[in-house]
């Protein structure tokens, strides 16, 4: 661990960065993530943006794990409703992907999240992801309004022309 900083920077350094438009991750490729090929298997990018997601709402103050046991009584689970993906182009191995994230949609007993993954400029996976809330008995639930707003807020920033 680097000197001088403590567990919670350690975990926020690791998280990535929130942005104007939502949360920024670089990750790495590595021969786990590939096929005989070389090339990442499809699979593998549901385990990238995964990460991405994760780390957004770590970075917005949400600890996931917390949520099904603290969040008034009820419990708050985030389970991935419906995914859309356009894979454009190839990772390959030892390639850093920079994962993007923003909010489309915060409210209701649903989220909706726009993600990317990028090599350099160029987009190699688009998404669109529902998200829906549901409570520990895993019937749906509302999002608390504090913390729809936290999404939202960067929803905002997109809309206003962030990036």
């Amino acid at each position: 661990m680097n000197e001088g900083m403590s567990v919670t920077e350690m975990n926020h350094h690791l998280s990535g960065e929130l942005t104007e438009a939502g949360h920024r991750l670089v990750q790495r490729v590595y021969y786990e993530d590939t096929d005989f090929s070389g090339v990442v298997y499809h699979a593998r990018y549901l385990h990238f943006l995964e990460r991405g997601r994760t780390d957004y709402l770590r970075l917005l103050g949400v600890e996931q794990g917390s949520l099904i046991l603290e969040e008034d009584r009820e419990g708050l689970v985030f389970v991935v409703h419906r995914m859309e993906i356009d894979f454009k182009a190839p990772a390959r191995m030892d390639d850093i992907l920079t994962i993007l994230t923003s909010t489309e949609k915060a409210g209701g007993a649903k989220m909706i999240l726009n993600q990317e993954i990028r090599r350099g400029e160029q987009v190699l996976i688009a998404a669109r992801v529902i998200i829906a809330v549901i409570n520990a008995a895993g019937r749906p639930r509302r999002l608390p309004e504090a913390l729809a707003a936290r999404f939202l807020a960067k929803a905002a920033a997109v809309s206003a022309g962030g990036q």
